[in-house]
C-alpha cells in the first residue's frame, strides 16, 4: 500500500493533530499519552486474535502475547499491590460493567453517587444500562459544602441493604474516603467496588489515599491522570478473580485488544519512574491554584478549591450555563466541557457548571504562573463573549501561549 493513500483521513489527522497542539486542553478526563505507548498503540500487536488468558488462549501463535500480558498484569500490581489483576477491559464502563455481572444478579440494589453530584453513568444513572437492571440508590453531597456526607451514605446504606456500594467520582475534587466505605459496606454486609478512573495516577503515587486493602473491587481507566491509552483495568481481591476474568471473556469480549494491553505496559512502566511524582505534584498544584484564581476573578468553585486534579465552576451567577461557556471558550481554543453540579435545576445539556482538570495541560509542561495566564485568557473570553474581534485576538494569544509552552 502507498504511503498516505488515504489523503482524506490524513489530512483529518494532521487538523486534528494542529489542535491539540494550539489549544488549551483543560477537559478533566482526557490527557496526552507518550510517544511510546502511541507507537505500541499502532504496532504490529494489532495484527493478531488474542482470546483467553496467559497460557489459556484458543488461538495458536500467542506466546509473545502471554508474555505482554503478565507483564503488564505484573507492572499493574507492583504499583497497586492489588491480588489480581485484569488488564484487558476495553474501556472503564466496561470493567464496571464485568464486575456488575459477575458478582450481582438482576434486581439488587447498588448504592452509587448521583451523577449530577459527581458520580459516573456507568454507575447507574437512569439513561445507562444499569438502572435498567439493577434498583439504583442515590448518594449525595452535603448541600452546604458540597462534599461527600458519609453520614447520609451510611444511612442509606442501612435503609436500602445494598449488595453493592461504590465509591468514586468523575466531577468531585476532594479526598475519597475510602476506608470509611469500607466500614459502611462491612456495616451492611454489601461488597464495595473503588472506581479509580480519574484518581488512578495520583494513587499511584500515593498523593491520594489508595482503596487497596479496603475495597473488594477496583476499576480504573488507563489515561486521565494515569497518562496511557484509553482503556480499562480491573482490580480486585483473589476470591472475586475467577468470576471477575470468566465474565469478561468469554461473557463480555472476545479477544483483547493487545496492542492495547501492551501500551497500558508502558505507561504502568513510565508512572513508576521518579519523574511520574513529579510530574503529579504539579497536576495537583495547578489545580489548586487555577481554583483559587478563579475565585479571586468571582467564580463560584464548588468545595472552595480542590485535592486532586480537577474542580467544578458554578457559572449560573455570571448570567450563563455551561453550555454556552463551553462554547465560548472553544471558540477561542481553549477545552472544558459543561458539567451538571450538585442540585442542579438545569437541564443535562445545558447544566449549570463547567469542569475544568490539569493532567492534560500539565503534560504540557504549565506551571502554576501558567495557570494563572489561562484563567484570565477564560475569564476575558466569558466577559467579551459578545466582542468577535476581542475573541480573535483571545484565541491569537491561546495560540502563542501554547507555542511558548511547546517551545
Amino acid at each position: 500500500m502507498k504511503k498516505n493513500l488515504d489523503i482524506q483521513l490524513q489530512a483529518l489527522l494532521e487538523k486534528e493533530q494542529l489542535r491539540q497542539r494550539q489549544g488549551i486542553n483543560l477537559i478533566a478526563s482526557e490527557n496526552y499519552a507518550s510517544q511510546e505507548v502511541m507507537n505500541v498503540s499502532g504496532s504490529v500487536l494489532c495484527n493478531k486474535y488474542v482470546e483467553g488468558y496467559p497460557g489459556l488462549r484458543y488461538y495458536s501463535g500467542c506466546g509473545v502475547y502471554d508474555q505482554i500480558e503478565q507483564l503488564a498484569i505484573d507492572r499493574f500490581k507492583s504499583i497497586f499491590k492489588a491480588d489480581h489483576v485484569n488488564v484487558q477491559p476495553h474501556s472503564g464502563s466496561q470493567a464496571n460493567a464485568a464486575v456488575y455481572l459477575a458478582l450481582l444478579q438482576p434486581g439488587d440494589t447498588i448504592l452509587s453517587m448521583d451523577l449530577a453530584a459527581g458520580g459516573h453513568l456507568s454507575h447507574g444513572h437512569k439513561v445507562n444500562w444499569t438502572h435498567q437492571f439493577y434498583n439504583i440508590v442515590s448518594y449525595g453531597v452535603d448541600p452546604i459544602s458540597y462534599q461527600i456526607n458519609y453520614d447520609q451514605i451510611e444511612a442509606l446504606a442501612i435503609a436500602c441493604k445494598p449488595k453493592l456500594i461504590i465509591a468514586g467520582a468523575s466531577a468531585y475534587s476532594r479526598i475519597i474516603d475510602f476506608e470509611k466505605f469500607a466500614q459502611i459496606a462491612d456495616k451492611v454486609g454489601a461488597l464495595f467496588l473503588a472506581d479509580i478512573a480519574h484518581l488512578a495516577g495520583l494513587i499511584a503515587v500515593g498523593l491520594h489515599p489508595s482503596p487497596v486493602g479496603f475495597a473488594d473491587v477496583i476499576t480504573m481507566t488507563t489515561h486521565k491522570t494515569f497518562q496511557g491509552p484509553r482503556g480499562g483495568v480491573i482490580m480486585c481481591k483473589q476470591q472475586f478473580a475467577q468470576k471477575i476474568d470468566k465474565m469478561l471473556m468469554p461473557g463480555m469480549q472476545g479477544g483483547a485488544l493487545m496492542n492495547h494491553v501492551a501500551a497500558k505496559a508502558v505507561a504502568a512502566l513510565q508512572v513508576s519512574q521518579p519523574e511520574f511524582l513529579l510530574y503529579q505534584k504539579q497536576v495537583i498544584k495547578n489545580a489548586q491554584v487555577a481554583a483559587q484564581e478563579c475565585m479571586k476573578l468571582g467564580y463560584r468553585v464548588l468545595t472552595g478549591g480542590t485535592d486532586n486534579h480537577m474542580f467544578l465552576i458554578d457559572v449560573q451567577s455570571i448570567g450563563l450555563n455551561g453550555r454556552q461557556v463551553e462554547e465560548i471558550l472553544e471558540s477561542v481554543d481553549i477545552f472544558v466541557n459543561r458539567n451538571a453540579i450538585a442540585f442542579d435545576r438545569q437541564p443535562p445539556l445545558s447544566p449549570s457548571g463547567i469542569r475544568i482538570g490539569t493532567a492534560a495541560i500539565t503534560t504540557c509542561r504549565a506551571q502554576e504562573s501558567d495557570m494563572i495566564t489561562i484563567i484570565h485568557l477564560i475569564d476575558r473570553a466569558i466577559k467579551n463573549c459578545n466582542q468577535p474581534q476581542v475573541l480573535d485576538s483571545i484565541k491569537e494569544e491561546v495560540h502563542a501561549f501554547m507555542a511558548q509552552l511547546f517551545s
